[in-house]
């Protein structure tokens, strides 16, 4: 029999709501299996047991007096990013290493009246700037698939806990694939809504109009599920899209018939390993065989998405993270004879490279004389990006391509040569620069490390996105692979 912490979200549903086990029985075995594996993996900023056993007592008193709703009793990890009353939220960074906040983030603030249980905060790239989680200012997490490699980021914290069964469930943020590249690269499931379907509100921004909160799960219904209890309108958050609700477990038909997918040539890149793409030549085959009909496709502009979006995510980073002054809130540098002097130290010693790296890349793309022919410029290659993908989905239901051209990379490999890391979101960034939906499934191995497909759809579409993941996972065995560790 497998162990409590094994269980799928809708596995420890059913064992909730049968009365198999309690929600204190499954948060202890969680905690457990922390204990375990934590100290290799290194997924977690902060724990919160106390607090999670308090909230998996009173999960058990509404499950037993019929209150319960699906996410009650949940053990869920929940990015350093995304703000928890009273618990420390750090972007894992040294900027916000004593910052706790005196609010709930909207996303955290639905899953706990639904009565899930925060078993902590997830590592991450500070302030989600990078595609490693070697950016965290505390310490690298680790992939649980081989430890001396790295799990992907930004969300790298919530792919590894998931991956490694240190979480039933996980919430990531993703502003250029940081959760569907980790996702990917640790073997499990990543969604990334539509850009608005997930409220922001108490999500720490990097880049405001990229940014966009979503589930790691074990399966598909696992996200689909997730998504159910995050999605909706939120007038706190400007950008909220004010949509009927809908329950995206409903679409699960496994059924995909008729369905029309689209290979974007563009996608299958130069320098993709070849395990990586023999694992998405060979799902693609498997989703044909379940009913879909392929064709080749092209996104002429995706080859400008790269340097598109590192105009706009650094110069909107630049001007998000200008607060952290020294002045309101997190790490002050005070022993200098003026404020400015402060307000520069305390930046210098607050951030890390990476972050610094794109505050400098923004401010100059924002600067005067520079603004059109950067910011301006990439702001109109946006709206190029945004019509390739709508003239293509007139031609198709959802599109297919790899998460990431490579499968999890050394750690310290690519530290060292920024762009080289940058590349590694080649196939994930578009979506973001179109606020489009996308997921990330296992679809096999390359050299004993998981490959992820990536299926992306046109907007809203996340319901489509879901049942496609759903049905060729189904026909698998992919995403029952966990690692030995």
């Amino acid at each position: 029999m497998a162990e409590l912490w094994q269980l799928t979200l809708h596995e420890a549903r059913a064992g909730l709501d049968a009365g198999s086990f309690s929600a204190v029985e499954l948060a202890h075995a969680c905690f457990e299996r922390i204990g375990q594996v934590e100290e290799r993996v290194k997924a977690y900023v902060t724990l919160t047991e106390n607090h999670a056993l308090q909230q998996a007592e009173a999960a058990d008193k509404a499950l037993a007096e019929g209150r319960g709703g699906p996410m009650s009793g949940i053990p869920v990890q929940v990015k350093d990013l995304i703000c928890t009353k009273g618990i420390p939220t750090t972007c894992s960074s040294r900027m916000l290493e004593n910052f706790v906040p005196v609010y709930d983030a909207t996303v955290w603030e639905k899953l706990a009246a639904q009565g899930a249980v925060l078993l902590g905060k997830g590592n991450m790239d500070e302030f989600a700037m990078g595609s490693s989680c070697e950016n965290s200012a505390f310490y690298p997490t680790h992939n649980p698939w081989d430890l001396g490699r790295v799990p992907g980021g930004s969300s790298g914290g919530a792919a590894a806990a998931v991956a490694a069964d240190e979480a039933i469930l996980a919430l990531g943020s993703d502003t250029g694939g940081s959760i569907r590249q980790p996702a990917s690269l640790c073997g499990v499931a990543g969604l990334k809504p539509t850009y608005g379907r997930v409220s922001r509100y108490g999500l720490i921004a990097f880049a405001s109009s990229l940014d966009q909160i979503g589930p790691v799960g074990k399966d598909v219904t696992d996200c689909a599920i997730a998504l159910n209890a995050i999605a909706g309108y939120d007038p706190r958050d400007s950008t909220s899209l004010n949509l009927p609700a809908t329950d995206f477990t409903a679409g699960l038909t496994g059924d995909i018939k008729g369905m029309r997918l689209g290979i974007p040539s563009e996608y299958f890149v130069e320098g993709m390993e070849p395990g990586v793409r023999d694992a998405v030549e060979g799902a693609v085959k498997e989703l044909e065989s379940l009913g879909a009909s392929v064709e080749p496709v092209s996104l002429p502009t995706t080859e400008y998405a790269l340097a598109c979006y590192y105009i706009i995510a650094p110069s909107e980073c630049s001007a998000n993270l200008a607060r952290y002054d020294g002045v309101k809130f997190g790490y002050s540098y005070q022993d200098t004879p003026d404020m400015w002097q402060a307000m520069e130290t305390t930046r210098q010693q607050g951030f890390g490279s990476e972050v610094k790296r794109r505050i400098m890349l923004g401010a100059y793309a924002l600067s005067a004389g520079y603004y059109d022919a950067y910011y301006l410029k990439a702001q109109q290659v946006r709206t190029l990006i945004r019509q390739d993908f709508a003239r293509v989905f007139e031609q198709v239901d959802a599109l297919v391509t790899p998460t990431s051209p490579v499968v999890a990379f050394p750690i310290g490999e690519k530290t060292a040569d920024p762009v080289q890391m940058y590349l590694i979101d080649v196939c994930t960034l578009p979506i973001n620069i179109a606020g489009l939906p996308a997921m990330s499934v296992p679809c096999g191995f390359s050299e004993g490390l998981p490959v992820g497909m990536q299926l992306i759809g046109p907007q809203l579409a996340e319901e489509r996105l879901l049942n496609i993941a759903y049905t060729y996972e189904q026909a698998t065995e992919w995403h029952k692979a966990r690692p030995g560790i």
